[in-house]
């Protein structure tokens, strides 16, 4: 929320969202701070690792209480990631659907992003090519204004003749992605 990350603690949950309580110590955020925020945008990217959610919800009601700021936030494109992958990686990925090229074997291939991260994104092709883990090779996607070289991180061959691609980024013309949050994993201990 405001291009800023927060910590909060989460005080009940539902289906449809969750109430959150704000932790910080700094003096200027206040509920003033909040609601001016609000004007900006009401959507916040959330990340809830020990229940494995991500994604984003919208603050329908902020509050006072006790001396705390209380987040309303219901859930608007959330994930939960029943697979385990989320355990596997490095950074909050967000979903952020968009056309792109990426060069292949010698040729340009039209893709669709699935989701990013300030560490590299999934892609998707609406073809099976084979290409080999560890490739470096350049990317484009003109949404974000990102364009650089990449590193073939994983490929997976699914239905329809469609390849997902896990991408690392190597050297990026952009390095701040406007609207993704780092959101660290955890270190389990």
């Amino acid at each position: 929320m405001g291009k800023e990350e927060h910590k909060i603690t989460v005080k009940n949950l539902s289906i449809s969202g969750v109430l959150a309580q704000l932790n910080t110590n700094r003096k200027d955020i206040d509920i003033k701070y909040i609601f001016n925020q609000l004007l900006v945008s009401t959507i916040v990217d959330l990340y809830l690792p020990e229940m494995r959610l991500i994604g984003e919800a919208e603050v329908v009601r902020a509050d006072m209480e006790e001396g705390l700021i209380l987040l309303a936030l219901e859930f608007k494109n959330i994930a939960f990631d029943v697979d385990k992958e989320l355990n596997k990686r490095k950074a909050y990925r967000k979903n952020i659907p968009g056309p792109g090229r990426i060069l292949l074997n010698g040729e340009y291939h039209y893709l669709t992003t699935i989701n990013i991260s300030v560490g590299g994104l999934m892609i998707c092709l609406s073809e099976t090519i084979a290409v080999k883990e560890g490739t470096i090779t350049q990317f484009e996607f003109k949404r974000l204004e990102l364009e650089g070289k990449v590193k073939i991180i994983w490929i997976k061959h699914i239905s329809d003749n469609q390849t997902l691609i896990g991408l690392q980024y190597v050297d990026m013309k952009k390095y701040a992605l406007k609207g993704i949050p780092c959101f660290a994993l955890q270190q389990k201990v």
